[in-house]
């Protein structure tokens, strides 16, 4: 009885989630992959690592694809910032992949964090 209570609360919790909170939340739980990666960067295998990567480059690629959907309401200034802002996370990815160092997650971690902060923040 109580599985079914907890399913049925976590379905109506997802249901009741805004769009913003769910991004915000995808990119804090990117986020918290990519720095226990780099906490543990010297017991991290090579597939632990680009699965993290992995996941957060398919992040990207959703709210890319996401805010530059022409039928976006968002003004062409905020879609054009966060279209550049996915191709720099594209490239310091593949970058990171092909020099692998812990270090420069933070670039990563960072970003997440901050746009997740920013969704998060109350209009005025």
């Amino acid at each position: 009885m109580y599985k079914q209570a907890a399913q049925a609360y976590q379905k109506t919790s997802q249901v009741a989630v805004s769009p913003r909170e769910l991004e915000a939340t995808l990119l804090m739980k990117a986020a918290a992959r990519l720095q226990l990666i780099k906490d543990e960067w010297e017991n991290s295998s090579l597939a632990e690592i680009d699965d993290a990567l992995t996941y957060n480059r398919k992040l990207w690629t959703i709210l890319v694809t996401s805010v530059t959907n022409p039928e976006n309401p968002l003004p062409d200034q905020i879609k054009n910032n966060i279209a550049s802002l996915g191709v720099f996370i594209f490239k310091h990815t593949m970058g990171l992949l092909a020099e692998p160092h812990p270090d420069k997650l933070n670039t990563l971690i960072s970003i997440n964090r901050s746009i997740a902060e920013g969704l998060r923040a109350r209009p005025e």
